[in-house]
């Protein structure tokens, strides 16, 4: 175990990130934003603290009966509050499932105001959006890392869709603007893409980046039919999708049943580990994206900045200048293309010209602000300055190991994801934890199990939150065994097996256990746990390099 301090510096350091896109935020991109409108025009509103904070988001959409919260169900092992999964279309809500101490559903209007999430700016789509709006609050270790986002099944019909009573598209863009990961997910017998999907797809344009494709229950066709449905599928998406580069696909059947099928077991389970492998890293990537995020938000506030401040030149003085707007309005192509050469700004950072119109209808050009190149500059100087410094307290490849795990910190956390194996017609080695069962000749043999009940007295007497003692109190009480830094760091390794950086009571049994073999009988640290130490419910787990 290293010395006392470096953990916290390492979460400090996590800290010092945040907060420095907090500052850079306020003092360089916010007057900008409110000098030229940017919520106006964008229908996005300014950013809040905590969203700076948030954990990452993963949204997940597409029609109903896609398989959408099973697929959640799936990741988390377990129901969830206000699940509801059945071929009809049963999720009416857009929920958030959230980590909590206990189980309970939150309403939207309550978890709008929460002060500690970064759903305030939900409050704009009104009372009849946020009466279809909830949190579900439960004890979950991949909920303690991510945030995910289950979406109401896209309808076809004209008539459910105008129904709603509220604006659908503009939600998925509000959240898809914020998430970290969005999982669009395809049933392989209903292909078709309705126009509420086409419309929701045109919605997520500009995040290319942040969609991942699953083609789920494929399982239910031959390969045959698999190689044929697929191919319909990326060509719908060509059509539909408006990018050079083909959307990553990922095939399988992602819930916790076994496959009705087992002629492409091989490849739907090397396609889960792609996709779980991209899940398991979203802590650590969060930074980066926050960053990604807000260079992208200020490239589009200077060319807004840019855009204003012509239209504010072109009026008159005096008289004329409802003709003048109009007659800008109408040439608003020719406008752009002359902002865009004048300034040497790229087409990609300009907003959409129908909709950007529809908005300068509703404005008065003559009350715009006139073009600030001071604050023009201090746009230039977060894209020149202040974002490259910040990028260079994230890891990168010119990282040693020491300075790697001091600038990941907590970020440097997995998310903990399920074991497959007897999904996948093979033998499994996990126990009653696993979500596809435990074989029945598996042996659940513990030699801890005796440990176990004597240290659980001691165990809840550190006060675990939520069945986990924290990096902090465990490193106090590891430390109180007087053990050598280097002796302390293997023990944590092998005991930390999950590799979520947080003790449960079966790896803190571990940790007491090798302890113990040190101090009272002089035994050496193993290499790695022999099978019969390791908890059954964490057999299928591979230990990986921890430590404080």
């Amino acid at each position: 175990m290293a010395n006392t301090g470096n953990a916290d510096d390492a979460i400090n350091k996590t800290n010092i990130v945040s907060t420095k896109l907090k500052a850079i935020y306020k003092d360089n991109i916010l007057p900008a934003e409110k000098r030229y409108r940017y919520d106006f025009f964008y229908e996005s509103p300014h950013l809040t603290d905590v969203e700076f904070d948030a954990k990452p988001q993963v949204m997940l959409v597409g029609q109903y009966s896609v398989g959408k919260t099973s697929f959640i169900r799936y990741m988390l092992g377990r129901d969830f509050p206000g699940a509801r999964i059945g071929p009809e279309p049963t999720t009416d809500r857009f929920t958030c499932l959230i980590n909590g101490p206990d189980e309970r559903t939150i309403p939207g209007n309550a978890l709008s105001v929460h002060p500690d999430l970064p759903f305030r700016g939900l409050e704009r789509f009104g009372v009849s959006f946020l009466s279809r709006f909830e949190g579900s609050q439960l004890p979950s270790s991949v909920l303690r890392s991510i945030t995910l986002v289950d979406t109401p099944g896209i309808l076809s019909g004209e008539k459910q869709r105008t129904n709603r009573g509220y604006d659908f598209t503009k939600v998925v863009s509000w959240f898809a603007d914020r998430a970290d990961l969005i999982i669009l997910l395809f049933d392989a017998h209903k292909l078709d893409i309705s126009d509420e999907l086409r419309s929701t797809i045109d919605v997520l344009k500009g995040h290319e980046d942040k969609i991942r494709c699953i083609l789920n229950k494929a399982d239910q066709i031959n390969r045959q039919q698999l190689m044929r449905v697929y191919g319909a599928l990326l060509w719908s998406l060509g059509k539909t999708i408006n990018s050079p580069e083909v959307l990553r696909v990922y095939v399988g059947s992602f819930w916790s049943e076994p496959l009705q099928t087992l002629d492409n077991a091989e490849l739907f389970e090397q396609e889960e580990s792609d996709l779980m492998r991209d899940l398991a890293i979203l802590p650590r990537q969060s930074a980066v994206r926050k960053i990604n995020e807000l260079v992208k938000r200020i490239r589009k506030v200077k060319t807004l900045a840019y855009i204003v401040g012509h239209l504010k030149a072109q009026m008159p003085a005096v008289m004329g200048k409802d003709k003048k707007q109009q007659k800008l309005i109408a040439n608003m192509p020719n406008e752009f293309r002359t902002i865009m050469k004048k300034h040497n700004l790229s087409p990609g950072d300009f907003p959409e010209i129908n909709t950007f119109s529809e908005k300068l209808k509703e404005s008065k050009f003559s009350e715009f602000h006139s073009l600030k190149m001071d604050q023009i500059q201090l746009l230039e100087d977060c894209l020149s300055s202040h974002l490259p410094q910040l990028m260079e307290e994230l890891p990168s490849e010119k990282d040693s190991p020491e300075t790697l795990r001091a600038k990941l910190g907590d970020a440097g956390v997995n998310v903990p994801l399920p074991t497959r194996a007897n999904k996948f017609g093979k033998q499994s080695v996990t126990s009653q934890s696993n979500p596809f069962g435990a074989a029945e000749e598996e042996d659940e043999y513990w030699a801890l199990e005796e440990s176990a009940e004597r240290l659980k007295d001691s165990f809840e007497g550190l006060h675990p939150q939520q069945g986990f003692l924290s990096p902090q109190t465990a490193k106090e009480v590891l430390l109180k065994t007087g053990l050598e830094k280097d002796q302390l760091r293997q023990i944590w390794t092998l005991s930390d097996i999950d590799r979520d950086g947080y003790l449960d009571h079966h790896e803190y049994v571990v940790a007491m256990f090798l302890c113990d073999a040190v101090i009272q009988k002089g035994r050496p640290i193993p290499a790695e746990l022999p099978m019969s130490v390791i908890p059954p419910s964490k057999r299928s787990l591979k230990a990986s390099v921890g430590g404080f």
